[in-house]
């Protein structure tokens, strides 16, 4: 507000609002902090424009960071107890420079950003929470001051379940969601800060609260707002809302006033809107040249907001990011830019706030502002808040529905001057806006005289919510989360004998495809049933000895993560021995695909839900080693580019190939799950990885083969296997209580590469070493010879069947660590 005028003398006037001031922070005032504007809502004609926030009023970004994070300031002193003096000292400040013009203001705000710009040390350890749309850049603000965890409210269902909802029952857009990505961020029981531009009734606050106090009681609440415009009895019913909850509520604000209407404020404001057309700015003029286009280029673990949770490491990760984004803009905005509009889009408001004062320590004129749903009556008059307003299409898919947005006091109000150019910042989400002559692009560009820069940022997305069962796969849901996506009614199966073809041509990658399921006959199935009674004590000692290994010399419990879909049958009976001994260990299965890697986005959400360094990767069996070096290579880029705390342990029941440290026995027997396909993995077929299924953000896919469920042995393998635990525990103990050399020798690797030399295979992926890739060479591949060691014949039943059904020479080869191999034809890829 400059010192000749208010911003809400014309509605004052017209609708007879009186605005009055009980308390402030030093020598502010609440008609320094707020203009007045005539909604287009018939709820709440009046509209308080604040002068600070930067969403309907351009802003000095110093200006904006200087409110917000005074008023973090004074959280703090209000959660320690004390009053530091800096609440005066900054007001006065802040009341200096909206009152005053050019240098004077400048100077004013650069000197509040150095009063409060230091963050609170040590962290407060509290939850700041700001409301969307509004006052989602404040709360981060707040959350900066007091170096503390930030979430904000959001109105676009992005990514994940809502953990809360409430309603504000006075906005033009009602519903608002709580998504943070760690559900942990709102069930603690620290204090939380609830941030809002202005606080008029306490309604959202109380429907708020109530909501949060359902998910995680906590004695303390702090209420934060740029003013405090509640009436007696408003604050009369928040004082008893409190004691009824047995919660004890402070609240905190820059000005705190009283703002008073006439009984027929309504009425008025109708006939003010019927009154007044809307000059909103025509998006069918010209829109000068292209926008420029600049892509963000950002660290790892940088957010775009708190829509999701924004922590410490995210707060540094901005920081680091943002000299190179204002970088990128300075250099496209040219040698003289002029006037500069920094225009956030509806949520995203703190990284353009941030971004423009980057510009402007840079010695650039910078304004900062934001759209906005809400429709608001332009009158370009003076004495009014919103003088002018530009009009266009929604631009990010709304969840409800398209709907025009709005930036106001952007384009030159009458004898006044504009902006030279313009940087819009969005996310990558939210570029929906398509060439037409209402597309924010269009319509902005429009309106500044000189060049519009799009700085597009990478919009953060959650990773989804594992699927369990019994929507997607037979195991019980606290037994196994699959973080798949759900390919269940895509057709991928392809006859074995056309996927050998695609895969050894190089047409296609294995993972592209599935094969068509094996349905094996009786006499097949009566060989599972006896491999399984004869095996399953011998597997149940095996579980037990790499569980306890597992366990052994850790601070805290593992975190399971099977790799699906062989490792996730004996995740599962891990799962099952450590509750044994009353460990609840959580447990995951992820897709790793050869020649591909791990699931980025699987190790995305284990590092968003758990340490990284408590993950234990679990498989079936090793045989030369290629997933277990593949594993090894995928963490080590995962690490290198975002160093986490990953670390490539596997733990596996039989490693005859001599590659992890990790392993039940070093025997190479036979595991029944190997047997068969999805019938004893949970109705779960292998992993698929297509860029044409599975979504921006989602996961490797799989397909959930309801249809087999007459056909499912899962629990049955699970629940004979586990039966023989309370047997098997003094053996086991035995076995770990003996010192042994779990050094890798990597022997299968070797013995693989004779294999390949002696019978001329150049490939080495066509030889698979051990009883488990056997079985899968003959179920799903083009079989070409089996190799049985002398002796081994008795456990080999299943193979022996399988290989004589398929027609498949078996021979004889001694001095293998393994039972047997599998070869596949070579030369497949013209077939």
């Amino acid at each position: 507000m400059s010192a000749h005028s208010w911003a809400g003398d014309w509605v004052a006037g017209r609708l007879d609002v009186k605005v009055r001031t009980t308390a402030a922070a030093g020598d502010l005032k609440v008609r320094d902090l707020v203009g007045l504007a005539v909604r287009v809502n018939p709820r709440r004609v009046h509209l308080l424009v604040s002068t600070v926030l930067g969403k309907h009023v351009p802003v000095d970004p110093d200006l904006a960071r200087g409110a917000g994070l005074l008023l973090g300031r004074l959280v703090a002193d209000r959660l320690a107890g004390v009053d530091t003096g800096v609440g005066t000292a900054g007001g006065d400040l802040l009341a200096r420079a909206l009152r005053g013009d050019g240098d004077a203001a400048a100077e004013a705000a650069d000197a509040l950003v150095e009063l409060v710009g230091a963050p609170a040390d040590p962290p407060a350890d509290v939850l700041v929470l700001g409301y969307a749309e509004t006052a989602t850049g404040l709360g981060h603000l707040v959350g900066d001051a007091l170096s503390a965890d930030v979430l904000h409210s959001t109105r676009r269902p992005v990514g994940t379940t809502p953990t809360g909802t409430f309603e504000e029952a006075h906005s033009h857009a009602t519903g608002h969601l709580l998504l943070p990505e760690d559900p942990r961020l709102l069930t603690s029981d620290r204090p939380v800060v609830l941030v809002d531009d202005e606080l008029s009734t306490g309604a959202t606050v109380m429907d708020t609260i109530r909501g949060l106090q359902a998910l995680a009681p906590r004695r303390r609440w702090v209420v934060a707002g740029l003013v405090d415009l509640r009436t007696d009895d408003a604050r009369a019913q928040l004082h008893h809302f409190a004691v009824e909850l047995g919660i004890e509520v402070d609240v905190v604000a820059l000005a705190t006033g009283v703002v008073e209407l006439p009984d027929d404020v309504l009425a008025r404001g109708a006939g003010l809107l019927a009154d007044h057309s809307a000059p909103v700015a025509d998006p069918l003029g010209p829109s000068g040249a292209p926008p420029i286009e600049v892509a963000a280029v950002v660290p790892h673990g940088f957010r775009d907001g708190g829509r999701h949770g924004f922590a410490a490491r995210h707060r540094a990760a901005l920081d680091g990011a943002l000299p190179g984004l204002a970088d990128q803009v300075r250099s496209a905005l040219g040698p003289d830019p002029g006037r500069v509009l920094v225009l956030g889009t509806e949520e995203l408001m703190h990284l353009p706030l941030r971004v423009a004062a980057e510009l402007a320590g840079r010695g650039l004129d910078v304004r900062v502002s934001s759209t906005t749903r809400s429709p608001v009556l332009p009158v370009d008059e003076p004495g009014y808040a919103v003088r002018t307003a530009l009009r266009f299409a929604d631009h990010d898919l709304p969840a409800d529905g398209p709907g025009p947005r709005f930036a106001y006091n952007i384009a030159a109000p009458a004898g006044g001057h504009g902006f030279d150019a313009a940087v819009l910042v969005v996310d990558d989400a939210s570029r929906a806006w398509g060439d037409g002559p209402t597309a924010l692009p269009r319509v902005l560009g429009a309106a500044v005289d000189g060049p519009l820069v799009v700085l597009t940022v990478p919009s953060h997305r959650p990773t989804p919510d594992p699927l369990r069962g019994p929507n997607f796969g037979s195991y019980a849901p606290d037994e196994v989360g699959w973080l798949l996506t759900d390919l269940s009614d895509v057709p991928l199966e392809a006859t074995i004998e056309s996927r050998e073809a695609a895969i050894q041509s190089g047409r296609a990658h294995y993972s592209e495809s599935l094969p068509v399921e094996y349905q094996p006959g009786p006499a097949y199935l009566e060989l599972f049933e006896q491999g399984l009674a004869s095996s399953a004590a011998r597997l149940a000692v095996a579980v037990g000895v790499v569980t306890e290994r597992l366990i052994a010399g850790r601070a805290r419990p593992p975190v399971l993560v099977s790799l699906a879909r062989a490792g996730t049958p004996i995740g599962v009976l891990v799962h099952r021995w450590a509750a044994r001994r009353g460990l609840d260990l959580p447990h995951l299965a992820v897709s790793i695909v050869r020649g591909r890697g791990l699931d980025p986005r699987a190790l995305d959400h284990l590092a968003a839900h758990h340490d990284p360094a408590d993950v234990v990767f679990v498989d079936g069996w090793t045989g030369k080693g290629a997933i277990t070096r593949e594993l090894q290579a995928a963490v080590a880029t995962a690490e290198a580019e975002q160093p986490r705390g990953f670390t490539a342990d596997l733990a596996v029941v039989a490693d005859p190939g001599g590659c992890t440290n990790l392993f039940g026995t070093r025997e190479d027997f036979l595991i029944p799950s190997a047997c068969l396909n999805s019938t004893v993995s949970g109705l779960v077929s292998r992993t698929v990885l297509r860029a044409d299924l599975v979504p921006p953000g989602g996961y490797h896919g799989a397909k959930f083969y309801r249809e087999l469920a007459a056909q499912d042995v899962s629990g049955r393998f699970l629940d004979t296997v586990s039966a023989c635990f309370d047997a098997a525990a003094d053996e086991v103990a035995q076995q770990v209580a003996v010192p042994v050399d779990r050094t890798p020798t990597w022997a299968g690797w070797g013995a693989v590469e004779e294999v390949a030399a002696a019978f001329g295979v150049n490939d080495l992926n066509l030889v698979k070493p051990g009883v488990g890739e056997t079985t899968r060479v003959l179920l799903r591949r083009v079989p070409w010879r089996v190799l049985v060691r002398p002796g081994a014949e008795g456990e080999l039943s299943h193979v022996l069947h399988l290989a004589a059904d398929r027609g498949v020479t078996v021979e004889e080869r001694p001095d293998m660590p393994f039972s047997c191999m599998g070869l596949i034809q070579p030369g497949r890829g013209d077939a």
